[in-house]
């Protein structure tokens, strides 16, 4: 039962609770109508102003997501497993908060993963060196064909998890940088 005594309906906060980062993705194809899903959440994700900034792209071939795995030196080769990722570029003459509004977008994407069954690892592109000549978003961008104008945030790879990771204890979130009313009160 949790907290507040609704045992029928997973509550928002059931999500956030049992939601973690997977890497490690089975060789199965995530269907069209959860691609679907995923896009309308990414399409629904709020942005300042509504500037609506943002473009994503879908990328679900094996030699894309492979090449994309080697955007940058770290953190991103577990791609090349992932059958699905989306890429969350914005426009940066559309909004000056570009960055914030996409990485809500990504967030969304994330908890919508979730919710559908799916796992999902949030790749940072942006202030990411591929290799001392290259920015990881130049390397995407030329892989993908992303117009000039547009900035990549970050990739989200999405698949049907292999891994299970237990959920991060209440013991364990950092109350104590928690204050109310004023700085000075814990």
């Amino acid at each position: 039962m949790n907290p507040i005594g609704k045992s029928e309906k997973l509550m928002f906060i059931d999500l956030l609770r049992t939601r973690r980062s997977i890497r490690k993705y089975q060789k199965k194809t995530v269907e069209k109508e959860k691609i679907d899903i995923l896009i309308e959440a990414a399409l629904r994700s709020f942005s300042s102003r509504n500037s609506q900034p943002l473009e994503f792209v879908a990328v679900t071939e094996r030699d894309t997501l492979a090449r994309l795995a080697d955007a940058k030196t770290s953190g991103s080769a577990f791609l090349k497993d992932a059958p699905l990722a989306i890429v969350v570029c914005a426009d940066t003459t559309k909004s000056d908060v570009w960055i914030e509004d996409a990485s809500i977008a990504a967030t969304l994407l994330h908890l919508t993963a979730a919710d559908i069954g799916l796992g999902s690892c949030w790749i940072q592109i942006r202030l990411r060196q591929r290799d001392p000549h290259q920015s990881a978003s130049a390397y995407v961008a030329s892989i993908l064909g992303i117009r000039e104008g547009l900035e990549v945030e970050a990739i989200v790879a999405i698949g049907y998890p292999t891994e299970h990771k237990e959920p991060h204890t209440a013991s364990s979130l950092k109350y104590e940088t928690i204050r109310r009313e004023h700085y000075g009160k814990p």
